[in-house]
C-alpha cells in the first residue's frame, strides 16, 4: 500500500479479498457491509447496526480478532458517509483509496460522493498484487484440487459409453467429487461442439470415435483448479491425433517459456508460435483464446497470460516465482472438432512446473496419472 501511495483499501461485495486478508466473508446485498484496511492505523468493519453480532463474530474467527472496530450504521443513515468518518478518524482526511475492483458502481460512487477530498483508485495493486504471489500453502491447496480433479476426470472418463448423454456424464461428475470430498464440477463437450471453447448447452450425445472434452475444476480450502483433458472412446483418426500431438507441443513450448523475468505475453507467444507454424495461423484463428490465466482463490484471476494484457500487466509485465496459471492451448476448427489441453503450473525460481501430468494421447489421456 505504501509502495503504491494507497492510503487505505475498502474490500466490500467481494468474499474473495476480504476472506484472503482477514478471514471475513462479507455479504453481497444492497446494504453496505465493507472491510477498511488502512496502511498505517487499525482496520474496521462497517455493517448495518442490525447486524453488529454477527460482524464480532466473524471478526474474532480471524487475523484482526478483537484489534478491529466495527462502525454501525442505522438503516436510514448513510453508510458512505460514515465510511469516510471512519477514514478521517484514522488520519486519512486526503490522498488516495482503493476500492475493491468488484465493489458495485453505486457504492463506489456514493463513497466519492461522501468524500469528495479524497482520491478513490482501485485496490488491484493492493489485492493483486498480494493475491497473485502465493505461499507455499497456497501451493499446497492448488496442487490438492488439481489432483483431486485428474482422479475424477480419470473416473468418469473411465465410466463413459456410447449413448450417454451429456446429462448422464454430469451424474457421474458429481458423484465422483462427493467420492473425493471436494466440490468442483465440470462441463462435457462432444464432437463438433468441442470446437468451441466453452461449448454448448445442447444436450449431447456420446459417440464411438468422437472427440469428448472434459472441462472446469474444484475447490480445496478455497483455492482452485481448472484442467481440461480431451479424448476419444475408440479409435481417434490421424487429423485429430495431428492436432492433438501439435496442441501437447503447445502446451510444452509454453512451460518451458514460463520462467522468472519473462514478459506475460512472451509465454503466450511461445504456445501460438507452434501453432501457426503448424499451419494453424496465423493469431487467434484456430487458437482462439488467450494461453492462460492467473489461478488462486478464483479460477480466473491476476496476471493473465496474453500479449497486451488488459489486466493486471501494469502491476507485473513479467512472471515472478510463485505465480500460478493455467497451461491451455488449443486448436478449434469449426464443425469438426476441437483439441484443448489444460494443466496448471506454478513458476518456480528456476522455471515452472505443472501440477499435473500432461496428457499421454487422445485414446490413453490418464495412463500416466497413479
Amino acid at each position: 500500500m505504501v509502495r503504491n501511495n494507497i492510503g487505505a483499501i475498502i474490500l466490500a461485495n467481494n468474499a474473495k479479498s476480504s476472506v484472503y486478508f482477514a478471514n471475513i466473508r462479507l455479504g453481497g446485498s444492497e446494504r453496505l457491509w465493507a472491510l477498511v484496511i488502512p496502511a498505517k492505523a487499525k482496520p474496521f468493519i462497517v455493517c448495518p447496526a442490525f447486524e453488529e453480532d454477527r460482524a464480532r463474530e466473524l471478526l474474532e474467527s480471524g487475523p484482526f480478532g478483537k484489534d478491529a472496530d466495527i462502525l454501525t450504521w442505522q438503516e436510514d443513515e448513510n453508510p458512505f458517509a460514515l465510511t469516510v468518518k471512519g477514514l478521517r478518524d484514522r488520519g486519512i482526511t486526503t490522498g488516495t483509496v482503493g476500492l475493491d475492483e468488484n465493489m458495485k458502481f453505486i457504492f463506489a460512487e456514493s463513497l466519492a460522493k461522501a468524500g469528495p477530498q479524497l482520491h478513490f483508485v482501485s485496490a488491484i495493486p493492493v489485492t493483486a498484487g498480494c493475491r497473485m504471489i502465493k505461499d507455499q500453502h497456497e501451493l499446497d491447496c492448488i496442487a490438492l484440487a488439481c489432483r483431486a480433479t485428474l482422479l475424477v476426470y480419470r473416473a468418469v472418463y473411465q465410466s463413459l459409453a456410447e449413448g450417454m448423454t451429456t446429462h448422464d456424464v454430469q451424474r457421474l461428475i458429481q458423484q465422483s467429487y462427493q467420492r473425493v470430498g471436494f466440490e468442483g464440477e465440470a462441463s462435457l463437450n462432444i464432437g463438433e461442439y468441442t470446437a468451441l471453447p466453452h461449448g454448448s448447452r445442447q444436450l449431447q450425445t456420446i459417440r464411438e470415435g468422437t472427440i469428448l472434452m472434459l472441462d472446469d475444476g474444484c475447490e480445496v480450502e478455497g483455492y482452485t483448479s481448472d484442467i481440461t483433458r480431451t479424448f476419444v472412446l475408440g479409435k481417434a483418426t490421424d487429423k485429430m491425433k495431428s492436432v492433438f500431438d501439435v496442441v501437447r507441443k503447445a502446451q510444452s513450448a509454453a512451460l518451458a517459456a514460463a520462467r522468472p523475468g519473462v514478459v506475460l505475453g512472451e509465454v503466450d507467444t511461445a504456445a501460438r508460435k507452434v501453432i501457426a507454424d503448424a499451419g494453424y495461423g496465423p493469431g487467434f484463428k484456430y487458437f482462439t483464446h488467450r494461453l492462460g490465466h492467473g489461478i488462486g482463490m478464483d479460477m480466473h484471476e491476476w496476471p493473465y497470460l496474453v500479449k497486451n494484457n488488459m489486466f493486471g500487466w501494469e502491476l507485473h509485465p513479467v512472471t515472478q516465482p510463485n505465480m500460478v496459471f493455467s497451461d491451455e492451448p488449443g486448436i478449434y476448427i469449426r464443425g469438426e472438432f476441437g483439441v484443448r489441453l489444460e494443466d496448471d503450473m506454478h513458476v518456480t525460481e528456476n522455471g515452472a512446473e505443472l501440477f499435473t501430468p500432461q496428457s499421454p494421447s487422445l485414446e490413453d489421456p490418464f495412463g500416466n496419472v497413479t
